[in-house]
């Protein structure tokens, strides 16, 4: 039975973006509401409590919306506020397990780097994940708390002194290690992964939340008949700087997605 309820996604700011993308390619006749709390980012920085009331206030919005599912495009938020989904009345999907999944499938010395948030690594929820699936594989974690002030700022290019100079001092860690298989624990990674690439080299392998989660989404849909087969549309939230995440979601959804129609919201409210 199909299903015209859109799919809602919700994330700090920009860095959800890099999972609806993902699942536009999974989906693309689904309709998608995206809230980015713009106003608030980082989530990172925040103390549990606190990331745990922004989750219950994003969720809230969109519920609001009519939502079928509600997918936290969010690493922190996954990592230490996966709870606040228990009394949801729609499915939830967050960004932690199926990446530790995809990331143990993939390793082939047994060796797995997490970079995140400061709340993402201390949870070490990616590492539980990873050890769920082997026993065996050894993880490193490491925090870049500096990266998503990058990727706000519209600073992601490889060719960036500024971007390559902090991505270099954060792997380095990474790089002693010897991890071959690396997990983008936040969602605004992928937008430095140019960086990482050239900083790590193409022997590590690159796992990113988006579309790890994205595909799970689809799954979903698919086994549960919940498409929608006419849609298509995609509306997008903020709690602020409506013009500065309109130009960078261009940037980050590419020109065939309509970003026109962005809305201030008072998230506050909720």
């Amino acid at each position: 039975m199909a299903d015209k309820r859109p799919i809602g996604v919700f994330d700090s700011g920009l860095g959800g973006l890099t999972v609806v993308k993902e699942i536009i390619k999974e989906l693309p006749n689904e309709d998608i509401i995206y809230f980015g709390d713009t106003g608030r980012v980082p989530y990172g920085t925040r103390s549990v409590d606190t990331i745990k009331k922004y989750a219950k206030q994003d969720e809230a919005f969109l519920l609001s919306h009519n939502v079928k599912l509600i997918v936290a495009a969010c690493g922190t938020v996954s990592s230490v506020a996966g709870d606040t989904a228990l009394s949801l009345p729609v499915p939830f999907f967050e960004v932690v397990s199926h990446a530790a999944k995809e990331a143990a499938k993939l390793t082939r010395n047994g060796k797995i780097a997490v970079i995140g948030t400061n709340a993402t690594i201390k949870s070490e929820q990616h590492k539980a994940e990873i050890l769920k699936v082997n026993p065996n594989l050894s993880v490193i974690n490491c925090a870049c708390p500096l990266f998503v002030p990058l990727v706000e700022e519209g600073w992601h290019k490889a060719d960036d002194i500024v971007v390559l100079e902090t991505v270099k001092r954060y792997l380095k860690p990474i790089i002693d290690f010897g991890a071959d298989t690396l997990i983008l624990g936040c969602t605004h990674y992928p937008v430095l992964q140019d960086a990482i690439r050239k900083v790590l080299g193409d022997g590590v392998t690159l796992i990113n939340a988006g579309t790890t989660t994205a595909k799970a989404v689809a799954d979903f849909i698919r086994k549960e008949n919940l498409e929608n087969q006419n849609g298509g549309e995609r509306k997008f939230f903020v709690s602020d700087k409506p013009a500065f995440f309109k130009e960078q979601a261009g940037v980050l959804l590419g020109p065939d997605v309509d970003t026109a129609k962005i809305e201030k919201v008072d998230i506050n409210s909720l």
